[in-house]
C-alpha cells in the first residue's frame, strides 16, 4: 500500500514542486541541478526509497556542487531515519 500511495505521488510530482521543497530547507538548485535531481526522484523512486540508493548518491556527488550535495544528503538521512517506521 505504502509503494502504490508514493508511486501516485510521485507520478504528480513536478519540477515545481522539487525547487519549492529545495528553497524550503535552504537549497538553491541551478536549473540544471533541479533538472538532475528531478530526473533521478522520477526515474529511480522505488531505489532512492526502499533500495540502496549509493550509487545514486554517488552520481550526485560529482554532480552537484559539494555544498549543494551535503545539504541533499543530510536532508535524505534525516526523513529516510524519520520515515523509516512507516
Amino acid at each position: 500500500m505504502k509503494e502504490k500511495l508514493i508511486n501516485e505521488y510521485v507520478k504528480r510530482l513536478t519540477i515545481e514542486d522539487v525547487n519549492k521543497f529545495a528553497l524550503s530547507n535552504g537549497i538553491d538548485l541551478k536549473d540544471k541541478d533541479l533538472n538532475l535531481l528531478y530526473t533521478y526522484i522520477k526515474n529511480e523512486w522505488h531505489t532512492i526509497i526502499f533500495g540502496n540508493p549509493r550509487k545514486i548518491l554517488d552520481d550526485l556527488k560529482i554532480k552537484l556542487d559539494q555544498n549543494t550535495y551535503a545539504k541533499i544528503e543530510t536532508l535524505y538521512i534525516f526523513f529516510k531515519d524519520h520515515y523509516n517506521n512507516l
